[in-house]
């Protein structure tokens, strides 16, 4: 077994990895509209998938959960199929899956996202949960810690959602993901108060998607390729990895 993902193990097995997970790594994705060319599933088919990849890296000191396969989405209910949860509504699914996995001796989690929608609920669900059940409670964004090949291989001043950026990564992770005769660029709007409450202007605040593309995608995902997703994965699993290894003190043991 190169690692441990609680979904294809019995109980037998569990109990044995326990000897050595340190850590259970949460996945967390959204169902949502990714535009033309991308399923709704995107998001949390990649969160398992990096999950999987980083259990890999890690293994036998953390153990992969069943992926939560739904988020806050409520920006993108105008597009048909997506389902949005309550941001009280995904801390209380955590808190449950947590708890259950607490009664099993694990004391550190690692909340692996993959939806930007989700990152300040699972700030505030860290913040919630670590005081309250006196636990080790991270989060991390699946391939943002990828600064170095991001900046490289992605140039569309507006990227991040069904763009070349998640594209290039479905290519590489899961392209079952992808309708190959359907990659478009994002169809933005050039007016609109998206422009003002948009990350890192002055005042933010909620709008919908709709409001800053009409087909549900932004960025240009015709420029996606099988290399550049490999590129970012790649530099997104090793800081990952690495700081990992710092949180669950893997490099003093190994001097021991």
């Amino acid at each position: 077994m190169k690692s441990y993902l609680l979904t294809e193990m019995t109980w037998e097995e569990v109990m044995d990895a326990l000897h050595t997970v340190k850590l259970a790594i949460i996945p967390i994705g959204a169902h949502e509209q990714h535009g033309p060319h991308m399923v709704e599933s995107c998001d949390a088919v990649l969160a398992e998938k990096m999950a999987e990849k980083l259990a890999e890296k890690m293994y036998p000191h953390v153990i992969v959960t069943p992926t939560v396969n739904m988020g806050v989405s409520h920006h993108h209910l105008n597009f048909p199929g997506t389902i949005s949860l309550q941001p009280t509504t995904l801390i209380a699914i955590l808190k449950d899956m947590i708890v259950s996995l607490k009664h099993h001796g694990i004391q550190k989690f690692l909340l692996l996202n993959s939806h930007g929608g989700n990152q300040s609920t699972l700030n505030v669900a860290c913040t919630m949960l670590s005081e309250e059940l006196g636990l080790e409670i991270y989060y991390a964004k699946t391939t943002a810690s990828a600064k170095l090949s991001i900046s490289e291989s992605i140039h569309s001043p507006l990227f991040g959602h069904s763009c070349e950026r998640e594209v290039s990564e479905a290519l590489y992770l899961a392209p079952h993901l992808i309708r190959p005769n359907k990659i478009t660029k994002g169809s933005i709007q050039n007016e609109g108060r998206w422009k003002q409450l948009r990350p890192g202007k002055a005042i933010q605040g909620f709008y919908r998607y709709e409001e800053m593309t009409t087909n549900g995608c932004i960025g240009d995902a015709t420029k996606a390729s099988y290399e550049i997703g490999e590129k970012i994965v790649g530099e997104a699993l090793e800081n990952l990895s690495n700081e990992l290894q710092k949180l669950l003190h893997l490099e003093e043991e190994c001097k021991l």
